[in-house]
């Protein structure tokens, strides 16, 4: 049975323990594995030695003893291994899981993950990847969506149906299966403050359409053309049909 006071750890610290057989004289002793500086105990014949006053322990590898040992002593080392924080991240861990929600007050650098399951959003454009965001915003009416496995198609009102004019017309609500037509709205509304000039609505001389008949401005919302810009609603005159 050890004599002094053992070595007490929280259940957090793993430690290792490793025993040595003296030969008659010897001081030096090599610590397999090492040690950190300050975080190692040290026992002779089951007697717990005082670090400073029986031995010294700085350089992380080998521990001398003040007074040399004789033949055949037992001289064993606790060595504080590793601080484990209960419940925590691990940084070189392959999987983990958490239980409850995750937040983080600074920036998210999610890498990629094994082959073929990256762990974030990517996107892209025909196929060709353009970048990786935390949130998509499709802006505008009629913008359908179909998942294949982890990929989420969306077909972009106004692009390949619908004869390219309004917002497509599917077959069937529940598919996104585009008909050759589509729809524009009688009427719309200007809720927000705009300008039309050379950073929106090109960098020349240009004209600003809608195709919806009936363009109205809400009550204290400005809409303002700017230098160069011609604005032309109801451009393909179908109100008065």
């Amino acid at each position: 049975m050890p004599i002094g006071r053992p070595i007490e750890v929280t259940p957090n610290v793993a430690t290792k323990n490793i025993s040595a057989i003296a030969t008659d004289g010897q001081t030096s002793f090599t610590v397999t594995g090492g040690y950190r500086v300050n975080e190692i105990g040290v026992y002779r014949n089951g007697v717990r030695l005082v670090d400073g006053r029986d031995y010294t322990a700085s350089d992380g590898s080998t521990v001398s003893l003040v007074s040399a040992a004789n033949v055949g002593d037992v001289l064993e080392f606790a060595v504080f291994d590793s601080f484990d924080v209960s419940d925590a991240i691990l940084s070189n861990s392959s999987e983990q899981t958490l239980d409850g929600n995750l937040t983080i007050t600074g920036t998210l650098d999610v890498q990629t993950g094994e082959a073929g399951n990256t762990a974030y959003i990517g996107i892209q454009s025909g196929g060709t990847a353009i970048g990786v965001a935390k949130t998509l915003n499709f802006v505008g009416s009629g913008n359908t969506f179909s998942q294949t496995g982890d990929t989420i198609a969306v077909s972009i009102s106004g692009g390949g149906g619908g004869g390219g004019l309004g917002t497509a017309i599917n077959y069937d609500v529940e598919t996104s299966t585009q008909t050759p037509f589509s729809y524009i709205d009688m009427r719309a509304e200007v809720s927000e403050n705009i300008i039309f000039d050379t950073d929106n609505s090109g960098v020349s001389s240009s004209f600003v359409v809608s195709v919806i008949p009936q363009v109205s401005v809400a009550s204290g919302v400005a809409m303002t053309v700017g230098a160069g810009k011609t604005m032309i609603i109801d451009v393909l005159k179908i109100g008065g049909m």
